[in-house]
């Protein structure tokens, strides 16, 4: 018997779960692209994406997942030759030093493993050691999505300070933003990467980088931007077509509207203290769980934890089947242990994730928790009862 029947749960780590207000902006016919609506539309999407990054700079729009949203900003600032300092804390870290260095840059790597965040002091130290300033740009994750570590960004932008080095500070926050505190401009983030399907709540197809007049002055200097990723072009939508570099995504940007207007509704206090407590409901049940068996969060400090996705562990091949019954049996689809080991590699079995972001509340996460707890029942896999309680708990004192 399967109790699955009814509405699914996607609580992967993106895309995440869409509003019905974003499902019903998007049902439309298709619009004029070259006047009407949707360039006025279009023109107030923009300060609107910039009050959730808390930034007064400039944005640009990308047809492009987060992948397309790396490139756009490493082409706008970064030349062939040219050194950057990426950091790593997870998988997502070293796919964007992948990138740059398969655009020609020379990356040089400090890989903080996958259960600790960035750290200042190493970071300050491999600047101090660039006496000749050839580091043109710190990649930095602020969360990455395969191991949910949640890293200080103004704390680096600090090491960065005390180093006295003139790099820019990059952050890809494509995991973060609307989900967890993010202060572009009081933080000194130079160049904000994120995209539309986590924490933006609309599907995936629009990426974005969010850039200062630091970054900018960088752009200035260059000789030469591949013209589709060329941010010049696209900081003023007064010329439309050109701004998306051919047709717009129509029906990305109406769904984007509706997210937005949820967002800011709710207010982005409101939004990050919603994160915080559901964030902070989940581990408390993990943390019950794992008293009496091998479940356990894969970052220790909570300070370390991103309020949109959690990293768990069970021996091998558990967190799999447990994956598999709470599909099969609840309707609930948990995220696979994306980068903790190579899919080819047994110990990939071992691990799962939760994605909590974007549209998401209390009854969603209690319901996705129960359903693990019974997975763990059904599964004989050894566990503390009272997850449920504890989070429970955590959303009734919020």
């Amino acid at each position: 018997m399967s109790l699955a029947s009814g509405h699914p749960y996607l609580a992967i780590p993106g895309p995440s779960v869409m509003p019905d207000a974003v499902l019903r902006a998007m049902h439309r016919a298709s619009p004029n692209i070259y006047e009407g609506e949707l360039i006025g539309m279009t023109i107030g999407l923009l300060p609107d994406l910039r009050r959730v990054a808390r930034t007064r700079h400039l944005v640009a729009i990308y047809i492009a997942n987060g992948h397309g949203a790396w490139e756009a900003a490493l082409a706008n600032t970064v030349a062939p030759g040219d050194t950057v300092l990426a950091l790593a804390t997870g998988r997502f870290g070293h796919g964007w030093a992948k990138m740059a260095g398969d655009l020609g840059a020379t990356v040089e790597m400090v890989d903080f493993g996958k259960q600790s965040p960035a750290d200042p002091a190493r970071i300050e130290a491999a600047l101090r050691a660039d006496t000749g300033h050839r580091i043109k740009a710190v990649l930095a994750t602020h969360v990455d999505t395969s191991t949910g570590i949640l890293s200080d960004m103004k704390a680096v932008r600090a090491a960065i300070d005390a180093a006295g080095h003139p790099a820019l500070l990059m952050a890809d926050c494509i995991a973060s933003l609307g989900c967890d505190r993010l202060e572009m401009d009081a933080w000194g983030i130079d160049v904000a990467v994120t995209a539309s399907q986590k924490g933006l709540m609309t599907p995936p197809g629009l990426g974005f980088v969010l850039f200062n007049d630091r970054a900018a002055a960088v752009r200035a200097g260059l000789d030469r931007v591949s013209p589709y990723w060329d941010w010049t072009r696209r900081a003023d939508p007064e010329f439309y077509y050109e701004y998306f570099g051919g047709t717009a995504p129509t029906h990305h940007l109406y769904g984007l509207r509706a997210a937005l207007d949820l967002i800011h509704a709710e207010g982005i206090e409101a939004v990050w203290a919603r994160h915080d407590t559901l964030a902070r409901a989940i581990w408390a049940a993990a943390d019950v769980w794992g008293e009496a068996g091998a479940l356990r969060l894969n970052v220790a400090d909570p300070a370390h934890r991103s309020r949109a996705v959690t990293s768990l562990s069970l021996p091998a091949p558990k967190a799999t089947e447990l994956r598999a019954w709470v599909a099969a049996n609840a309707g609930v689809t948990l995220g696979i242990g994306l980068g903790m080991a190579e899919a080819a590699d047994p110990a990939w079995h071992g691990y799962f994730r939760i994605g909590h972001m974007g549209h998401v509340n209390a009854h969603m996460v209690l319901g996705m928790l129960g359903a693990i707890e019974a997975g763990l029942a059904a599964l004989d896999i050894a566990h503390q009862a009272g997850g449920i309680s504890a989070a429970a708990q955590v959303i009734g004192a919020a």
